[in-house]
């Protein structure tokens, strides 16, 4: 093993843009880290995933991949609901909020990005920063489903934090989803 891969392996990483190996690698010289970078393709020590994102193995971590496919962007919708058993509905694919809508396929896993606006995007609130990548709580995965979605239907709301979301849908300046939040509580409420 290569003393570059060696060191790719011992960053916190596991997907590496080329800047990221330009650093790492202390290459200054862009032709020469080209070059680098297409023999250890070539010879498989290194994957390329996606046009200039890469890693070491198949090993990666997906969803650190899905923050570095699409910056600025948070894991939520599906991919944290179903985590949180809130939908039920299986899907290989991670969602993601962003600045665009967007579609990727790498590693024979569909990444998409729906567009939110930039105050709620940017606004940390119920966001958790992760390592490589940040993650919605499913309080804020559910209000980015019912604002993107008005009529969206969950199989079970009862690990939500009803009272977080009160709180947290105030950074989405938006009386429509307030209403919907409080139509799907009573919903919930009167299944109770």
């Amino acid at each position: 093993m290569s003393n570059s891969i060696v060191i790719l392996l011992s960053s916190e990483k596991t997907i590496f843009s080329v800047s990221d190996l330009a650093i790492l690698w202390k290459i200054k010289n862009n032709n020469y880290l080209k070059s680098k970078i297409y023999r250890l393709v070539q010879s498989g020590d290194l994957l390329r995933l996606h046009h200039g994102i890469f890693s070491v193995n198949m090993k990666y971590d997906k969803y650190e991949l899905a923050g570095r496919l699409n910056n600025p962007s948070y894991i939520s919708l599906e991919t944290i609901l179903r985590e949180n058993n809130i939908i039920f509905q299986y899907s290989s694919e991670i969602t993601s909020i962003s600045r665009i809508n967007k579609e990727y396929t790498a590693g024979g896993i569909k990444y998409k990005y729906y567009k939110i606006k930039d105050e709620v995007l940017y606004n940390s609130a119920g966001l958790e920063m992760k390592n490589n990548y940040t993650i919605a709580s499913k309080e804020r995965a559910f209000l980015d489903m019912i604002y993107l979605n008005k009529n969206y239907y969950f199989d079970n709301l009862d690990g939500l934090d009803w009272e977080g979301c009160f709180k947290l849908v105030e950074i989405y300046k938006n009386k429509s989803l307030v209403w919907r939040l409080k139509d799907y509580y009573k919903d919930y409420v009167g299944q109770k």
